[in-house]
This record gives structure tokens, sequence and C-alpha cells, in this order.
């Protein structure tokens, strides 16, 4: 950080005004207004000395990486393999209930000249052209991606000396951790004292040092965060709930000169209110080259990573998977075994294969460590499955004691996993004790939540989406049909099209994978009660075939094709390519689940989306607004639309306008010349331009030339031209220059 970054007495401070719960309470009353405004020092005898025992101490904590097993073993200096993430600056904290997973899948195929990149360590500094200071960031990014290690290798660089040294202090508060104390009433100094012991001797008054609170994992917290509560507090000495500390924290009531850091899966983003947040980033994991780095950075043999990086290529699945940097490393962890063997096997090609050999070789490095056995792997395995369903059905990612003890787990039992199951302890001056648990990452949770859900299935006769116990009497009389697996699969996919953030789409795709009979060789090295079932694969696959025909969206179906992917079917797809290779794709009449296939094949093709030609689709069987409403996820991903001498009317320029308002968009440039496009169009993309929150109000070229756009839409443009937030920059090949220069008649639109 530089100068800029000193911040004046006041400057995010949005007032003092008196807790209302009492008036003895008034924050004037407890100090003068000037002091109440400067910032949070420590004075005493050994201040220096204290500082210097609080930066060693996180320095301590945190400089090393702990992944899975490293607690049981030795750790990773966090400098020897950190990789540079790739974080960008983003529009604003909005809610995103995709699956995250399809979140990456979006996110691998933007350009990466698309937006501007920002170092782990400049998270508070302004780009070039921004001239306000930051005090409150707001860090999303979906789970594994890297935020919590951006944390970590943000405070060793600072503990180590090397950046940020105006910050004379860091305070790193997960929200797990606080989770425990959310029944407590205490004050800002007694919280820190709890967390910190060491700031104990420090007399916390105002003086010229900046503080730093880091709030990080704001999707795992429990407290209850209203904005809206009328408690405010400007005095570090008033006592509070947790959560009403916090929130004052952040909205800059208390401590105002003090920088805030929270980070946050993108579907609880939008907890904190945007007025209360100054920048927003986004973790996107790695980047092309980073993936690469990460590989020979973590694997000292350069012959073998370099082997590993050409394995993982080899999949589109799981290449794109490898964004996330903890499945970089349970990639890492698998191939370097398998292909270290003298005997080399089949290399895992789809993320069922790949999890369930992690999964073997975690519970082999358990049998390497002194562990007396209590529990059979076996067992503990289907108590880690039974968990890990019942917490992803509610949508939690972190758990504590007593959600294991329902599930027949011990605390002791559970922590030998911990290449699967990470836990986090604490216990400060006999306050609180309190132990939670989350699985290393999602996608572990909901591996497992399938392989509990299967055998579930094939061992007990039971489907777990059934929420009533059968009698044994309906139980022996349903026996036949329970031993059909597919009736099992097609629960499944209902459910998992029924959910509206596709919170089971990974779920369902493991728990299909782990149907096929090569994966089921893999489960009995783990699971001896695998039971007896009649399976007959083509029936799932014609189940899903089926809900692709039926499916009406076509962003919903792409899961379905990775479930077919799981499966090792690929007609679909294949005739698809051979459409697309023969160049005859735009005459061919395809059918609704061809449709989807084309969606998905576009999507998940390993070239970078930067121009779509709708041209190269259109065909005597269809309009230009039917194959644009088909194709729309393909159009939101692409850079450059070009729509020209097509058709298009009002019906699909409504529709595209609605698809271009959802996030992402990374639409730059729209070509709509040559069309049947009139007012009514006209006013969708004008309203869609005046949107601060669409990315298309930063559009290259908008061409309109040709359309029937009668004086209303003149006039609709001439306005948005005229709003001083209008980024578009050429208007039928005319500059807006020009336009706003010479006047509306300059945009010989024809009436």
């Amino acid at each position: 950080m530089d100068d800029t970054h000193t911040f004046r007495h006041g400057d995010f401070s949005q007032g003092c005004r008196e807790r209302s719960i009492s008036p003895e309470s008034s924050c004037v009353s407890m100090k003068s207004e000037a002091s109440i405004m400067e910032p949070m020092t420590f004075k005493g005898r050994q201040r220096s000395t204290d500082l210097s025992t609080c930066k060693s101490n996180l320095l301590k904590k945190f400089q090393c990486l702990y992944e899975g097993t490293a607690k049981q073993g030795n750790p990773t200096l966090l400098n020897e393999i950190y990789t540079e993430l790739y974080i960008t600056e983003s529009e604003s904290g909005e809610i995103n209930n995709e699956h995250e997973v399809r979140q990456i899948e979006t996110q691998s195929r933007r350009a990466a000249t698309e937006d501007t990149p920002i170092k782990c360590n400049d998270i508070f500094s302004p780009l070039p052209g921004q001239d306000k200071p930051i005090r409150t960031v707001l860090t999303k990014g979906v789970a594994g991606i890297g935020k919590t290690v951006s944390v970590q290798k943000f405070i060793v660089d600072w503990a180590e000396g090397k950046e940020n040294q105006d910050v004379q202090l860091i305070f790193p508060l997960p929200f797990r951790e606080l989770n425990l104390m959310k029944d407590k009433t205490l004050n800002l100094s007694d919280l820190l004292h709890v967390f910190f012991p060491e700031t104990k001797e420090m007399e916390i008054s105002s003086d010229e040092y900046k503080v730093l609170f880091i709030f990080d994992g704001l999707d795992e917290c429990r407290l209850s965060l209203s904005f809206k509560s009328e408690v405010k507090l400007c005095n570090i000495s008033e006592s509070a709930s947790v959560d009403e500390l916090l929130m004052n924290l952040i909205e800059g009531n208390l401590l105002p000169s003090a920088l805030i850091w929270i980070t946050s899966r993108p579907a609880a983003a939008d907890l904190v209110p945007s007025e209360c947040v100054h920048r927003v980033t986004e973790v996107r994991g790695f980047n092309e080259p980073q993936k690469e780095e990460y590989f020979r950075k973590r694997i000292s043999d350069q012959s073998l990573a370099n082997t590993i990086i050409t394995d993982l290529k080899s999949s589109r699945s799981l290449h794109i998977m490898c964004h996330i940097p903890v499945f970089c490393w349970i990639s890492a962890t698998v191939l370097e075994e398998m292909l270290s063997e003298a005997e080399r096997g089949q290399i895992p090609k789809t993320l069922t294969q790949m999890y369930t050999h992690f999964l073997i070789i975690q519970t082999n490095i358990k049998h390497k460590k002194d562990y007396k056995k209590r529990v059979k792997d076996e067992d503990m395995i289907l108590k880690l499955g039974k968990l890990a369903y019942r917490q992803l059905v509610k949508g939690n990612l972190i758990f504590y004691e007593e959600d294991l003890r329902e599930c027949g787990i011990d605390v002791t039992e559970a922590s030998v996993y911990s290449g699967l199951c990470t836990q986090i302890f604490r216990e400060e001056l006999g306050l609180y004790q309190g132990k939670v648990f989350c699985f290393v990452h999602l996608s572990i949770q909901e591996h497992l939540a399938a392989l509990y859900a299967h055998n579930h299935f094939t061992y007990k006769n039971r489907n777990v989406f059934d929420k009533t116990k059968q009698s044994l009497f309906s139980k022996i009389l349903n026996q036949k049909k329970y031993h059909s697996l597919s009736k099992l699969h097609q629960r499944a996919v209902d459910e998992a099209l029924q959910s509206k953030n596709g919170h089971l789409d990974l779920f369902l795709r493991f728990l299909l994978g782990l149907s096929l009979e090569s994966n089921q060789n893999l489960l009995r090295e783990l699971l001896t009660q695998t039971g007896r079932f009649s399976y007959n694969k083509e029936e799932t696959v014609q189940i899903i075939k089926q809900k692709i025909r039926e499916n009406r969206s076509p962003e919903r179906s792409i899961n379905l094709f990775h479930c077919l992917n799981e499966l090792g079917d690929d007609s679909l797809m294949q005739e698809i390519q051979d459409y697309l290779k023969s160049g005859k794709i735009g005459e061919t009449q395809l059918s609704s689940s061809q449709w989807s296939a084309l969606v998905y094949v576009l999507l998940t093709s390993a070239q970078k989306m930067d121009v779509f030609d709708l041209k190269k689709f259109i065909g005597a069987q269809n309009t230009a607004d039917e194959v644009l409403q088909k194709l729309m996820p393909v159009v939101k991903e692409s850079r450059s639309v070009q729509l020209s001498y097509c058709g298009v009317t009002d019906e699909g320029c409504a529709a595209l306008t609605s698809a271009l308002r959802s996030n992402p968009s990374h639409l730059r440039e729209l070509d709509l010349s040559l069309n049947k496009v009139g007012d009514s169009g006209v006013k969708q993309l004008s309203d869609l331009l005046q949107d601060p929150h669409c990315k298309l109000e930063i559009l290259g070229k908008l061409d309109l030339s040709l359309n029937k756009v009668g004086d209303f839409g003149v006039k609709q443009l001439s306005d948005l031209l005229q709003d001083p937030h209008c980024k578009l920059e050429i208007l039928s090949s005319i500059p807006r220059k020009e336009i706003l220069c010479t006047g509306a008649s300059l945009l010989s639109f024809p009436s």
C-alpha cells in the first residue's frame, strides 16, 4: 500500500448515533467525538515488543499450508508451493445460485484479457483511474478456489515484512470460529483478547496506527447479521453480542479507519449490504499457466509433473476442474501415486474415477499412521457418507459435534480421516470449547454422499430420497422394485432437476458414475457390503435422454450431458460434432435433444468462445428468434455476437437483452444490422445499457442499421447517448461524438 491509504478521521464513518437500547450507552457520552473517530492502537512501554509478538505469532500460525493429511505429518511451507491466483475486480457482490462447478465451467471460458487482474497483496490498492480510498473489500469465489489461501499469503507476506507495512496489526477472525461465540456478550477488546491473548497487556486507545480485520468465510456464518439493527456502537469498550460487534465494525461505526476484508462463496455474497463495501473482487482460481505452475511446484519430479499435466488435459471435464486449487491437489495426489507405480493402471478420465481413487489413497495413508483401529474403514466411510448426505441436503458445508454424533461418528475417529474431513479446535480461558468440522472440499462431501446413497440402495434396498421408513412387510412386497438401480437414478435425476440452485448436480454425476462396473471394482477395495442388484446402464441413459428432450432449460440440461459423460455415453455429442465438422449444422433439422447437445458441445469446447455467428446455425427449419433462444447459453458466454442479416425481430431482441442481464455477461460487441428490430427491441436495449450491473454498458460497437426503428426508438437511443454513464462508442459505424454533435438526424434509421 502507498500513502493514498492514510485515512482521515471520519472518511468512512456513518456517524455516531445513540445505541437505541439504552440512553446511557450513547457514543458521545463515552468519549469526545474527535477521539472516537480516530483509529485503534496499543500503548504501553512494551508496545513495539508486543506488536512484534503479534506479528510473530501470526507468522507461526499461517506460514504452513496444510493439504489434507499434512496435519498428521510434515506440513509444507506456504511460500514453497504458493502459486499466484487469478483475482479480478468484480462488478458487485450479487448472489449467484448456480452450482459452483457450473460457475467454474463458465469462468474457464473467459478470456484472460477480459478483466484487470489484482494481486493478492494489492487487494486494498486502487486500480489506475480509481482515486477513492478502499476501506472494505469483499472477495468472493467458489469453495476451494483459494480465498482462504489468499488471506494466508497476505498475512505471511505482511508478517515477514515484505508487503503492506503501513498496517500495524492484522486480526484474522474466521466466521467458523466466531460461530462458536454466537451466544456471548462482550466488547471488542474482550473479543480480541479471546482470539489473540497476546493483546491482553495492550491498552486499546486512539492513535495513528492502522489495523486490518479479516472475516473469512461469510458463507459459513451462523450469526444473525441483520444490518437493519438499530444497535449502533461507536466505542470499543461497549459490550454487545458478537454479531452486533461485527456489523458495527463493517458499517464503520466502530473503528472507522480500520480496514475490513471479507471473503465469501458467491451464494452468500449479498449478506453484506453493497453500501458497506468499497470493492468487490473475485478469486477465479488458476488460469492456464498457473495450473501448470502448481503441478510443477507440487511434484518434484518434473517429468512426472509434465505427464500429469498432459493426462489432465486429455479430459476436458477434469482440466476445467483444475481451475480449483483443491482439485489440483486431489489430482496431484491421485496421479502421482498411480503414475509412480511400476504397473501403471488406467488413469482416471471422469470425476467419479478421480474421487474414488482419492478415497482409496486416503484410506491407505491412514493405515501407515500409528492408529489403533476401533472402527472398520468401511463403517467409517459409510458414516462419513451419511453425514455428507444429510448435510448436503440441508445445504450445510460446516457442522458440529452433535451432527457427527447423530451419524454415529466419534470425534476422535473422524480426526484420523483428516484427508477427507478437517477440524478446527480452539479453547481460550475456559470461556468456550468447540470443534467445527467440514470436508476438505464440497466435491468430496458430494462424492461421499453419493457413495452413501449408492450403498444404501444396493446393500439395504433403501432409497435415501424416501423420507418415510418402510415397514418390514412393505419392504418385502416392494423388494423387486427396489432391486432396480435405475429407479434410484430416475428419482435422483428428478430431485436434481427440481433444485433451483443445482446443489445436487455434482452429487448426481457421482451417483451415476458409481454404477459403472469399473467403479464398482474400485469400490470393492473399500466396501465389502456391496449387495446384489440388477442394473442396465442403458435404462439410466434413456432416462437422462428423455429428461433432456423434456427439459426446456438448456442450462439445466448441461449437467445431464455431464452425467452421460460419467456413464461413458457420448452418442448425442458425437452426432453434433459430426454435423459441426461437416459444416451442415444449419441445414439440419435438429431435435430438442440435439439442440441441447449443441449447446453442451459449444460450451465444453477447448476453444475460447470469442465470436458467435448466428448465421452458421440458421436453416429453413427454424427462425432466427427460435435459434437465438435455443443457443442463448452460448450467446451469454461470447465476447462478440454477430446477428446481422438473420431476421431477428423484437421477440428475439427481448430474449437477448433478458439473457444479457444475467451474471456474468461477457458481451462487448453486438451486430444487429439488417434485421427486423423495431422500437420495442430498441427500448429493451436502451434499458439494458442503462443497467449499472450489466456489462453490456461497455460495448465497443452496436450496429442497428437497416432495422425498423421509428421516431420513438431514435429518441430512446439519443437519450441513452446523452447519459454520462453510457460507454457506447459506435452506433451504425458513426462515432458517438459525431452523433451528439450533429443531432439525431444522423441516426438515419428507416421508419
